[in-house]
């Protein structure tokens, strides 16, 4: 059985640059948590710089609890 996700919907989280997005530091938000079958848990996230959305592997992302404040819309 796969680990569970570490991160939640609405997290925000840190970016380790990857080729997806052309190796760009930045936060990203967690718009859902993808099921896959290996380790590395998947994320759809969202760029909070310039909008940008994408799938990210769980070992691209860093970041502690934080969430979007209460009633706050995703950009």
């Amino acid at each position: 059985m796969p680990p569970p996700h570490s991160f939640h919907i609405g997290q925000t989280v840190e970016l380790i640059p990857s080729k997806f997005f052309g190796a760009k530091h930045g936060t990203c938000v967690i718009l859902q948590l993808l099921p896959n079958d290996g380790l590395d848990r998947e994320y759809r996230v969202k760029h909070l710089g310039d909008g940008h959305e994408g799938v990210l592997q769980q070992s691209e992302v860093f970041g502690e609890a934080s969430a979007l404040p209460a009633g706050a819309e995703l950009p």
